[in-house]
């Protein structure tokens, strides 16, 4: 049985726990609104491409692009977005298992030998997926890419992967991430990025505008320049969203933290309250049973 000052002890740490989790729950809800400011920020310069992505697909012309090239599947690349950080509850484990899913789908689609290659973003999902390498699954990392990049460095992300369709090395990227909805709800996606197909415009929210324009120059050249950028604003997108749903997931691990810590800490404080009063009572029955004496 614990003493008195053991049980104190437990209080004392279990108050610490509470009040640690919730400034943790605190830091990451700041940084989850930050993300979301920045979503707020990109829609502008993304609905601007939409627009003219829309525009131009209404336009009585042909467009060709090379990222516009539909293969026969014999090697695609999947990139899976998770947290650099831990704390954040089941998030990166859920992740993975949709990995795992997409991976049994590629081969039941394509073949059991499609080669694979996994583009992990975040510390903690290169060292999951690090379990899987082998055969025909590989992992490559592209290097100062993380779940914190930005600007730039999805940029060059996003160009390096255009490069490799260009140059045969992939035939097809998809993308698995979690879609932020909202502090208790992130859905898992899997989109497929490159080569771009009707049903990537209509995720994305590009509809034809059916307005009447003249382009200048042509209706294809604007179109195959235009697209890139298309690709990158979504990119940008997939980032800001995975780490707004990380530090959301976060927010939900700390507040279920700090739940714990607080029914804990009241089943302390009564065990404490309980084992002070029966050391009281013993204390008036040796006092008493003196006096008696």
């Amino acid at each position: 049985m614990a003493t008195l000052r053991e049980l104190k002890g437990r209080i004392g740490s279990v108050a610490s726990s509470e009040k640690i989790t919730g400034a943790m729950k605190m830091i990451s809800s700041a940084k989850m609104h930050k993300a979301e400011q920045s979503l707020r920020r990109l829609q502008p310069f993304r609905n601007q491409i939409e627009n003219i992505i829309g525009n131009l697909l209404s336009a009585d012309a042909e467009f060709s692009s090379p990222l516009l090239e539909a293969r026969d599947v014999r090697h695609v690349s999947i990139v899976v977005l998770g947290s650099d950080d831990g704390l954040c509850g089941a998030y990166n484990v859920n992740i993975f298992k949709i990995l795992l899913g997409q991976l049994a789908s590629y081969r039941e689609r394509f073949g059991e030998d499609v080669k694979i290659d996994i583009y992990p973003v975040g510390a903690k999902m290169c060292k999951a997926v690090a379990k899987i390498a082998g055969g025909n699954i590989s992992v490559r990392t592209i290097e100062g890419v993380d779940s914190k990049t930005t600007g730039d460095g999805v940029k060059i992300f996003i160009e390096s992967l255009q490069n490799e369709f260009f140059g045969g090395v992939t035939d097809k990227v998809d993308v698995l991430y979690m879609s932020f909805k909202s502090v208790s709800r992130q859905r898992p996606v899997v989109e497929q990025l490159i080569p771009v197909v009707q049903d990537t415009f209509a995720e994305n929210g590009v509809t034809q505008q059916c307005r009447p324009y003249i382009f200048e120059p042509d209706a294809n050249t604007i179109f195959r320049s235009v697209l890139p950028m298309f690709l990158m604003a979504v990119m940008q997108d997939i980032f800001t969203e995975n780490r707004a749903s990380e530090q959301a997931a976060r927010v939900m691990a700390m507040q279920s933290a700090n739940d714990n810590a607080k029914k804990l800490l009241e089943q302390l404080q009564l065990e404490y309250n309980k084992l002070r009063q029966q050391s009281i009572t013993t204390e008036l029955l040796d006092i008493l049973g003196g006096q008696i004496r």
